[in-house]
């Protein structure tokens, strides 16, 4: 139950989003070679036709989400899509029927690890693939995190694998693969049009990682300062809707899509220490989706969801990158004519919500780059989760 004055929690929320960094900050600085290698083994099956495969259970199945959406539509113009796909609906025979050996397959999981997920991995290793256990104790890249706290656990391994995808392009587009730097060269400047050494390549993108982790420490610091009263004064009105008998609804498009179901998983499904909420992501209703971006137009997916969806104690959440996105934007519109607290999770400037005032709590990730907002933002949205629920 929430305790305290608003101010208390905006402390609380300052406080809880700085100790990610420290976390982060001590894993990334040992993983960094390994992820490095990792990126080039995976540029290498691609190139050879591989696919990547992810899966995971209940909240973590978000995370297979996510990963397919960044690798098949990547957010740099010019990158290439990449084959991958988010089996977590039937894993293991999806995984019997269609894998090859040159695939990748990577397995989430909770802080403790899942025991059905490592045995998927186990029999994909056997098969040739390639495998990640994310986390688990073997696989061609495993890992544990080393904490125990899920949400905390959840955002260090959504840095992992926008690492994986931003790196795997590096090599891609190296000389050493037959290929020039191409558009990589703003985010990778040591990449020259010479060939390089393999070794030399493997530490600067090593370094280059750091530096990510770094540029989101920097961020969570300006969230804490800028952002954290408008956290706490969010959860404080959330929390009266809930006494109301309301419910969270969000949505959100493509890599904001799957933050919304895991938003959503988070509340009616929470780790332990936690109480559940009630909460809706019109993001995990595909048929709707494609229903009505087919019959009348992409714009209208989550409003006209939410008309048949919302009461007036709801809360409607939207989550935007850009905070220009139309089909969030009218979504919150409508919530706001039919009576609902409307928050947004935002990036850049805000954009066309802030603008426009469509909601009542934004809050805003200021930053122009989209794999750090969305990494701050799971970061946000947690943070308000154990202000609210514990």
């Amino acid at each position: 139950m929430l305790t305290g004055s608003a101010s208390a929690l905006a402390a609380r929320a300052a406080e809880t989003l700085l100790k990610r960094n420290r976390h982060c900050e001590r894993f990334f600085s040992k993983e960094a070679p390994r992820l490095a290698a990792a990126c080039q083994e995976m540029s290498e099956r691609f190139l050879k036709g591989g696919r990547l495969l992810a899966f995971g259970r209940g909240p973590y199945a978000t995370d297979a989400q996510h990963v397919s959406v960044e690798f098949v539509h990547p957010v740099i113009v010019g990158k290439r899509a990449l084959p991958a796909l988010d089996l977590s609906i039937a894993s293991r025979p999806w995984m019997e029927a269609i894998l090859r050996p040159e695939d990748m397959v990577m397995g989430f999981g909770p802080p403790e690890g899942d025991a059905e997920v490592q045995a998927a991995l186990d029999a994909a290793e056997g098969r040739g693939a390639m495998t990640f256990a994310l986390p688990g104790e073997r696989g061609s890249y495993c890992c544990d995190t080393g904490v125990q706290d899920a949400f905390v656990h959840q955002e260090t391994i959504e840095i992992l694998y926008h690492t994986l995808w931003e790196t795997v392009h590096v090599f891609f587009e190296h000389r050493e693969l037959g290929q020039d730097v191409g558009d990589a060269g703003f985010l990778y400047p040591f990449l020259g049009q010479e060939k390089q050494e393999t070794g030399g390549i493997v530490e600067e993108v090593a370094a280059s990682i750091r530096m990510k982790v770094d540029d989101d420490a920097k961020l969570r610091e300006r969230v804490a300062a800028e952002q954290a009263e408008q956290m706490a004064n969010a959860v404080l009105a959330i929390g009266e809707r809930l006494r109301r008998g309301g419910k969270l609804i969000l949505f959100g498009n493509g890599g904001s899509a799957t933050d919304a179901n895991d938003w959503a998983l988070d509340c009616v499904a929470p780790p332990a220490g936690y109480r559940a909420i009630p909460a809706v992501s019109l993001s995990l209703e595909p048929a709707n989706i494609t229903a009505l971006a087919n019959d009348i137009g992409t714009e209208v997916i989550f409003s006209r969801q939410l008309i048949a969806q919302a009461r007036a104690e709801d809360v409607a959440i939207g989550i935007s990158t850009s905070g220009g996105s139309k089909n969030i934007a009218m979504a919150l519109e409508e919530a706001r004519k039919r009576g609902l607290l409307t928050v947004a999770l935002l990036g850049y400037d805000g954009g066309e919500i802030v603008r426009r005032g469509l909601a009542d709590f934004p809050m805003v990730v200021r930053s122009d780059y989209i794999p750090r907002i969305q990494e701050v933002q799971a970061s946000v949205y947690h943070v308000m989760l154990e202000l609210l629920c514990q």
